[in-house]
């Protein structure tokens, strides 16, 4: 009965899945997977109270993972809130590429890691100490993901592709405290701990440490152009500077692209979540750099152009 009616209030509210979002904060309130709501008892009294409160809010738009905590993305469980990026289904393509393209690496031809130590500045155990971070061997490919907001792409790569050696950029404070808390919790649950770098993804001299060593570079930026309407969830809950990519949506994209040719190792690739009106923009971008091949647009579940990948060429001399 109480689901039923929040379906209504729901649905009422606009949300686009009334019924699944009833059931996913009726599994919350009750500490049960949604597919065993069904035998789960009944909403006590005070359970009750708390499950109207929260249908109440997201009535209000208030996102469903704020109000659960968590975001679900491929294998993972995120801690996500106010301050950072929720990251959407559509990403895990992305995620996806990226793990591929690691594993394709991984066992030879890629970079020498970091032996466990810091050496970027950030943490590979977030809190400041890289002590929890075992030395990788010779030939395991380094992934950096740049903009990586709650560590989605970053988190999802490392505990699918142990080998790797995997760098989290971010230069949002809030943002970044959700990600070290993330990092944080996936290490102590076993995967590969991830090293977390504070910078802005457009500095020139981004990772300069890593310049030519980078064998897989993800990057889900900002980019909806500044006049594109939002959902009430995103315009009043996620922040402004993960969303929006200037007039065209390309502001943070550009630098990027022209960073990434330099970090990556020649035959390294590069993918690029973008918005969906950039499906021929991005990858004009990447052909007219003129230090990338094999550029390829990839579309989204729903057939809309969703990111680019782009391999870095080999010198000359090499071809």
């Amino acid at each position: 009965m109480a689901v039923a009616r929040a379906v209504r209030v729901l649905a009422a509210a606009g949300i686009d899945a009334p019924r699944a979002e009833a059931e996913l904060l009726a599994a919350h309130v009750l500490g049960v997977p949604r597919g065993r709501l069904a035998l789960a008892d009944g909403l006590a009294p005070d359970q009750l109270d708390r499950y109207d409160a929260l249908v109440a809010r997201r009535a209000t738009r208030e996102p469903l993972q704020h109000l659960t905590g968590t975001a679900a993305f491929r294998h993972l469980e995120l801690a996500v809130g106010p301050g950072v990026f929720v990251p959407r289904p559509e990403t895990e393509l992305l995620a996806g590429w990226g793990v591929d393209q690691a594993r394709l690496r991984s066992g030879g031809g890629g970079s020498s890691g970091p032996g466990g130590s810091a050496v970027l500045g950030g943490s590979a155990v977030p809190g400041g100490s890289a002590a929890g971070a075992a030395p990788l061997a010779a030939g395991s490919p380094l992934v950096v993901d740049l903009c990586s907001g709650s560590g989605a792409i970053a988190l999802a790569v490392a505990q699918e592709t142990p080998a790797a050696w995997v760098v989290a950029v971010e230069r949002s404070p809030a943002a970044l405290a959700w990600l070290r808390r993330n990092a944080a919790d996936r290490a102590a649950a076993g995967d590969r701990p991830v090293e977390v770098v504070a910078a802005d993804v457009t500095d020139p001299g981004l990772l300069g440490g890593l310049e030519g060593r980078v064998d897989v570079l993800l990057c889900n930026p900002p980019y909806v152009p500044r006049a594109v309407e939002v959902p009430p969830e995103v315009a009043a809950h996620d922040p402004d500077e993960a969303v929006f990519g200037g007039a065209d949506g390309l502001d943070v994209i550009r630098p990027v692209l022209a960073r990434a040719a330099l970090l990556l190792r020649p035959g390294g690739v590069l993918g690029v979540e973008h918005d969906d009106t950039h499906g021929a923009a991005v990858p004009a971008l990447l052909a007219a750099d003129g230090r990338y091949e094999a550029v390829e647009e990839h579309r989204d579940l729903a057939g809309r152009p969703r990111f680019t990948t782009a391999r870095r060429r080999l010198p000359a001399a090499a071809r």
